[in-house]
């Protein structure tokens, strides 16, 4: 039977299949539920600093609603404050304690001080690893390129400094060289990259002429643009890398390990079919392994990546070339009605 062993930043996994941030770990039975059906590791649903500062601002408010009533009530809550990633982190430790298998920690800031203090809290707690969500998106017409990725740089670098347990990056792909960035975080002390962070994007309800918030899915082959990543960076960096955003099957998995990914994350697909979906996956990618004679991952990891495929230019086609030369398939795939 196939090995499906990996090392991800220095852990040691018992399969590729991470389960990504979201509500599914974020209780113990949660996580349980995710150890038993097969996960090699879970990302604990993720500590945002926004939402902590909206909290704060709330509970603020409210407690000010009373200040000018009378005197009297001017100091009907003298101590109250909040509490800011405690509850967090109380709960990210309760699942730590009762899973077997590796807890990765995901952070989301704004501020340096911010990313020091709570990714120490986080470390504190008994993750095995960080993730920290570098999703910024570009808000000032006057910062450029440059200064926004120097800034994401030297947070990467002073905590690999202040941290004993690993960490990994988790991308958007919005940068002016993706692959030069990645490279320099990659320097200054990343442990993995995780490729690529689904944002959520603006909608508006033209009926009521406002902004609305859906929570959307991924869709199955929105992966492809990591793929594409992957395959570039592979042996080019000392980092691991993670496929994300779209895996939904045994396919999906095999092909981000055939272009150099170490791991993948899954999520969506697992609110489609439950958890226990995970196994199944994992049947299907031993079968496969036993099918083509390959005894563990490694055999076959990176096979189809650019360091491997030498002679070809697959990774910097952005055009249908292949079509444009031979428009009979596009025809034939899509006939004419």
């Amino acid at each position: 039977m196939a090995n499906l062993n990996v090392d991800y930043m220095g852990l040691s996994l018992k399969n590729p299949i991470i389960v990504g941030a979201c509500t599914l770990s974020a209780t113990v039975e949660g996580a349980q539920d995710l150890e038993r059906a097969g996960a090699g590791a879970i990302v604990y649903k993720s500590l945002f600093e926004e939402q902590i500062q909206m909290e704060r601002a709330q509970l603020a408010d409210e407690l000010d609603e009373y200040t000018d009533r009378n005197a009297e009530m001017t100091s009907i809550f003298p101590a109250i404050e909040h509490a800011g990633p405690k509850a967090h982190i109380l709960r990210l430790s309760e699942v730590k304690k009762n899973v077997n298998i590796p807890v990765i920690a995901s952070l989301n800031c704004l501020y340096d001080v911010t990313w020091f203090d709570y990714a120490k809290q986080l470390e504190d707690a008994g993750v095995d690893a960080l993730e920290l969500n570098f999703y910024q998106m570009p808000s000032d017409v006057e910062k450029t390129a440059e200064q926004m990725e120097e800034e994401k740089v030297k947070i990467v670098e002073t905590l690999k400094k202040r941290l004993r347990i690993p960490f990994s990056i988790k991308l958007s792909p919005y940068y002016t060289n993706t692959l030069n960035f990645v490279n320099r975080l990659d320097e200054a002390g990343a442990g993995a990259f995780v490729l690529f962070n689904r944002l959520f994007q603006p909608e508006i309800d033209i009926q009521t002429e406002k902004h609305v918030t859906n929570f959307n899915l991924s869709n199955q082959g929105d992966f492809k643009l990591g793929l594409r990543y992957v395959g570039l960076l592979h042996k080019k960096i000392s980092a691991n890398l993670c496929g994300t955003n779209g895996i939904y099957s045994f396919e999906d998995v095999i092909q981000m390990l055939l272009c150099g990914a170490d791991v993948v994350q899954m999520v969506s697909a697992l609110y489609k079919n439950t958890p226990d979906y995970i196994a199944e996956v994992l049947s299907e990618l031993e079968n496969w392994m036993d099918k083509k004679g390959y005894k563990n991952i490694n055999e076959f990891r990176g096979k189809l990546s650019d360091s491997e495929l030498k002679a070809s230019d697959v990774y910097y086609r952005a055009q249908y070339l292949d079509y444009i030369l031979h428009p009979e398939e596009i025809i034939n795939k899509y006939p004419m009605r």
